[in-house]
Order: structure tokens, then C-alpha cells, then sequence
């Protein structure tokens, strides 16, 4: 789970300036079959993703897996998002995104259904790999589709639904496919889900069209391709616009903070995502699907904290922007003492309580850090900077959160490792009060480097 706005599309200049605001590109009936379209892939997106968590205890007695090599097919499909996202939006801005996300959910869905006939951990491996390449871009070019049929004002309230979709995915990824797993065998329950994304893509090839997004005036993606170029002449060589964004990208200690604090953070979110189901099965002895039902709504929980930690720093910080560190800080510290105090319980009602506050706050910096990565990075290159923290989420959170702890739990016991998982919350709330500790001086330069920039252009047209 992460953010999914990377590849949100400037604004044109009348919804700056406020004329527009509330005009539709489309008809609304149109612009909301595309919502509702868009979402279900996205729910497909991460049932594909999250499924496997819920198998995890069958694979691992029909064919004798260590803890390490589960965990690596979990990790595989984040490090993939992560590596690929940036790439392939800008792929999908030059080839169609209504083209790219079918062909993306094509690719997902069908290898999901080589992962119902897999026949040993290796093909399940390459499945797994497969998964993660057609993923890549969905959250990006998916939110993007969406953006261009509706009002500039309606913008924030679809890109929290986005978020609100990662959650749900993977609670019905977990929840259904545990469910399914046990009722026919894990096999059918990757098969529902591969058939699922497959029908999905082809009613959204029949009904989303590219020329129907793009009205006459206002062609899809020319934002995002603007932004992607900030800064830089029309047919400038990708290497040189490499070299003018990545000073840019990282300007300052405290997005740096911004984007290892997060992505810190995410590493326990995502330990938890994968191996809460294995943990009721063995710990609680739950089958398979009360297992995956209860971890489910662990999930949820943690969904509900990332939009909830957004949605309290907007609250707290609108005259001093530094608070939404605070926040940032306080979840991640919240987060270390409740899950430390949970696994270290006996297993029960009382431990269940704690592990669920510890849950809730465990992703919660990721909407602060991706608010103060828009404040320090230039409004040209916001598109780049979000596609950046998608990064580091994925390098440094969703990857190796669930790897690791799979390595980890072959040598301590699952219980062992998931005692050891909080901690990393330490390295987290460390990024975090450095980045603090310079933000204001570096927003004062970031302004002062736009009024510099404003007064040289102003200059050269007079």
C-alpha cells in the first residue's frame, strides 16, 4: 500500500485561477462509470497483490517453504511497483493511458492465474514477478484517467477515495482469498482473482475510451508531460532533464527526511499486511479463513490510519506547516511502543486491542510526508517528487518489510521477528526530527528560489 497520486496532471491555468473549478470535461454519468471502472481495478489491483498473504500457511506445508522464501513473494511484487512506476507512467503519457492500464491489468490478472497453476516456488516467483510489473503504473495512470473527467474541485476527495481502494482491495484480497483457499484450495482462490481482473479489463476497453477522456482543447496527460520536463526546452534529451530534476528531487535535508521516514515507516505496515495472516494461524490457531479475515481487517485498520494521519495534519497545520512533522513523529513513536507492547502480550483479547492502536498509527506518516514533500519540492516537478517517495515507500517500506521478517522468523520464530519488526519505527522517528529540524529553513529558501526564479522570467519577457 502506497501513495497512488504520482502521476496526477497539472492543473490547467483556469482551475488555478478558479474559473472552472466546478466545469465537467465529460458528461457526469460518463465521468462516474470511469470512477467506478478505475476503482474496481484498483480493488482487483490489490486482491491480486494481497491473496497470497492469506495462502501463506498452505503454501508453506504443500511444498515446504522457509518463512524467507514467502516473504520474498510478497516482496517481489512492492519491489517491482517501486522500481517500475516512474517509467511506466511516463510510458503510459506517450502511449494512452486507457491502453496502458488494460494492457496493465491484462498482465496482472493473467499472471495471477499462472500463479493458481504454479508448481513450485520458483514459478510462483516469476507469477509473483509478473504481478508486480503490471501494477507498476495502475495507481498513477489509474488516478490520473479519473482526474481528467472530473472538476478540479473534486480532485482531493477522488484521490483519498484512491487511497481508501488500496485499503479495501486488501482487505478483500486477504479476507475472500482466505476464505476461498479453504473452501476449494488456495489454487481457486488466485484463480477468482486472475478471472475477476480479466473481466474487469474488458469491460473497461469497451466502455473507457481515449478520445472520450480528452476533450478538444484539453488533451489527456500534456500536465504530467510538462511536469516531467520541468524545467527544461521541449526535446531536451532525457539525460539532461535527468540531470535538472534530481537536484531538484533532492534539494534539501528535510524531503530526504521525508522520503526515508516514510518509506521506514511503511517497512512495519507492510510486515504487518503480509504476516498477519500466518501469525492467527499459527499463534491463534485460526484456520485459514478466520485467519485471513481477521488479518483483513488489520488492514483496514491500517488504511484507515494513512488517510487518517492526512487527514489530522491538514487539521492541525494550516498556519505552521511544521506540525505535520509532529504528526509524522507521533504516529511513528505511537506506533513502536503499541506494537512492541502487543508482541509482547500473551495472545488474546487484551494483545488484540493493543496490536490494533499499534496498526492504526503504523502507516499514519504517510499522507504528512506526502504533504511536506509538496511543500519542498517545486509545484513543476510534484508529479516526479510523488513518484519518488512512491520509491522510497516501495525500496525501502513494502519490499523488504516482508522479505526481511520472513528471514527473520526462520531463525526467532514469526513471533520473534514481528517483535523486532516495530523497531524499525526508531530509524523512522530519526529520519523524521532531522528533516524537522531544517524544514523551515528550507522552506525560506524554496521561496526564496521561486521569487528569484519569478523576478529573472519577468526580467527576460520586459
Amino acid at each position: 500500500m502506497g501513495f497512488l497520486t504520482t502521476a496526477e496532471p497539472a492543473e490547467p491555468a483556469q482551475a488555478r485561477t478558479g474559473a472552472g473549478a466546478s466545469t465537467w470535461p465529460v458528461s457526469r454519468a460518463y465521468a462516474w462509470v470511469v470512477f467506478a471502472l478505475s476503482f474496481g481495478l484498483l480493488l482487483s489491483d490489490y486482491m491480486s497483490r494481497q491473496v497470497l498473504n492469506a495462502v501463506f500457511p498452505m503454501l508453506k506445508a504443500e511444498w515446504l517453504l522457509s518463512d524467507a522464501q514467502l516473504g520474498s513473494l510478497s516482496g517481489i511484487v512492492a519491489l517491482m511497483v517501486g522500481l517500475l512506476t516512474f517509467p511506466l507512467s511516463l510510458l503510459a503519457d506517450r502511449w494512452g493511458r486507457v491502453r496502458s492500464l488494460v494492457l496493465a491489468a491484462t498482465m496482472w490478472s493473467l499472471a495471477t492465474l499462472g500463479c493458481a497453476v504454479a508448481a513450485s516456488y520458483g514459478q510462483m516467483f516469476v507469477g509473483r514477478f509478473l504481478v508486480g510489473v503490471g501494477e507498476a503504473a495502475y495507481g498513477s495512470v489509474g488516478i490520473a484517467v479519473v482526474l481528467s473527467v472530473f472538476p478540479p474541485a473534486l480532485r482531493a476527495t477522488l484521490s483519498g477515495a484512491f487511497i481508501a481502494g488500496g485499503a479495501f482491495g486488501s482487505v478483500l484480497g486477504i479476507s475472500v482469498g482466505g476464505a476461498l483457499a479453504e473452501a476449494f484450495g488456495w489454487r481457486w482462490a488466485f484463480g477468482a482473482m486472475g478471472v475477476l481482473g480479466l473481466v474487469l479489463a474488458a469491460v473497461y476497453t469497451v466502455v473507457v475510451q481515449e478520445k472520450r477522456l480528452a476533450p478538444a482543447g484539453n488533451a489527456t496527460g500534456a500536465g504530467t508531460r510538462a511536469e516531467d520536463g520541468a524545467g527544461t526546452e521541449p526535446g531536451t534529451p532525457a539525460e539532461t532533464r535527468l540531470r535538472v530534476l534530481l537536484p531538484r528531487l533532492f534539494s534539501s535535508v528535510s524531503v530526504v527526511g521525508a522520503y526515508a521516514g516514510s518509506g521506514l515507516q511503511l517497512f512495519v505496515a507492510g510486515a504487518l499486511i503480509a504476516w498477519l495472516p500466518s501469525y492467527f494461524n499459527r499463534y491463534y490457531d485460526l484456520p485459514t479463513a478466520q485467519a485471513g479475515a481477521t488479518a483483513g481487517l488489520f488492514a483496514l485498520v491500517i488504511g484507515t490510519g494513512m488517510i487518517a494521519g492526512g487527514i489530522v495534519s491538514d487539521r492541525i497545520s494550516p498556519r505552521a506547516p511544521i506540525r505535520k512533522w509532529t504528526v509524522a513523529i507521533g504516529c511513528s513513536v505511537g506506533s513502536l511502543v503499541l506494537l512492541t507492547l502487543a508482541f509482547r502480550l500473551p495472545a488474546g483479547p487484551a494483545q488484540l486491542l493493543v496490536l490494533a492502536l499499534g496498526a492504526l498509527l503504523c502507516a499514519g506518516p504517510a499522507g504528512p510526508a506526502a504533504a511536506i514533500v509538496a511543500n519542498l519540492t517545486p509545484a513543476v516537478i510534484a508529479a516526479t517528487a510523488f513518484a519518488t517517495l512512491t520509491l522510497a515507500n516501495s525500496l525501502l517500506g513494502l519490499a523488504p518489510g516482508p522479505a526481511i521478517t520472513g528471514m527473520l522468523a526462520d531463525h526467532l520464530g514469526l513471533l520473534g521477528a514481528l517483535r523486532l519488526v516495530p523497531l524499525v519505527a526508531i530509524a523512522a522517528t530519526g529520519a523524521f526530527l532531522i528533516g524537522r529540524h531544517s524544514y523551515e529553513r528550507d522552506l525560506r529558501r524554496l521561496a526564496g528560489s521561486a521569487e528569484a526564479a519569478d523576478r529573472k522570467k519577468t526580467e527576460s519577457s520586459s
